[in-house]
């Protein structure tokens, strides 16, 4: 059934990509993993799937043992919010932390990662939908964070991530997306040629609203349930 989803929506992403005139190949799937257990999961990765993605550091503490990543080039994600506390084990257990929204925890991070020797990838989490139940970065912050970044060593900003509010009108879900490209575009060009802010991935969009994400532009989508349902 695993192997079955997962076609499906490799396929999906494919057709829509063609769709919104977008490179084969263009856009990332992510597995999101926190509600699956490790014998589901060994089986998406022996399905093809490369990118996994947990929402909290217990959750992978407990899971990754189980996982037989030989042999195999997966790389792991965290997307859900990360206390500062949390980052020294984070960065050992994570390749790509796509919820970093505070320069509190960016700099935690840069410290851990400098004692094992890593450059460690995140990306920013910004809060586009502005729900109070939801975790990232104000907009209005993003400027000044990244200026600070640019002065850590262990550290490596590859893009932004966020959230899509909850609401079933695609059109807001479009716009908060549509932000969110906005910031990654200007980005992109405020720091071309920077060696720790790279803006390669934009991750938005999960089972229910990938669509709208690559038309609107992500090169990541976080999918759950469209994989692992049985």
């Amino acid at each position: 059934m695993i192997q079955s989803n997962l076609d499906a929506v490799m396929a999906s992403v494919r057709s829509i990509c063609q769709r919104a005139g977008r490179a084969e190949g263009s856009v990332t799937v992510v597995g999101v993993t926190k509600y699956s257990d490790a014998s589901a999961v060994n089986e998406a990765m022996t399905a093809g799937l490369l990118h996994i993605a947990e929402n909290r550091v217990q959750s992978a503490k407990d899971k990754f043992p189980l996982l037989n990543f030989s042999g195999r080039s997966v790389v792991r994600h965290l997307i859900g919010h990360l206390q500062t506390n949390k980052a020294k084990e984070a960065v050992q257990l994570f390749d790509l932390i796509q919820s970093v929204d505070s320069l509190k925890l960016v700099q935690e991070i840069d410290k851990r990662a400098a004692t094992v020797g890593k450059v460690q990838d995140v990306l920013l989490q910004i809060d586009i939908a502005r729900e109070e139940q939801k975790f990232g970065l104000p907009e209005e912050e993003l400027g000044s964070l990244l200026a600070q970044v640019k002065e850590l060593t262990h550290v490596r900003v590859g893009g932004l991530m966020c959230m899509a509010p909850l609401t079933d009108n695609k059109d807001v879900i479009r716009q908060v997306f549509r932000r969110l490209k906005a910031h990654f575009d200007r980005i992109s060009k405020e720091y071309a040629g920077s060696s720790n802010i790279t803006m390669q991935h934009l991750s938005m969009g999960m089972s229910g609203d990938y669509e709208i994400a690559i038309e609107e532009g992500a090169t990541m989508v976080r999918i759950g349930s469209a994989i692992f349902k049985v």
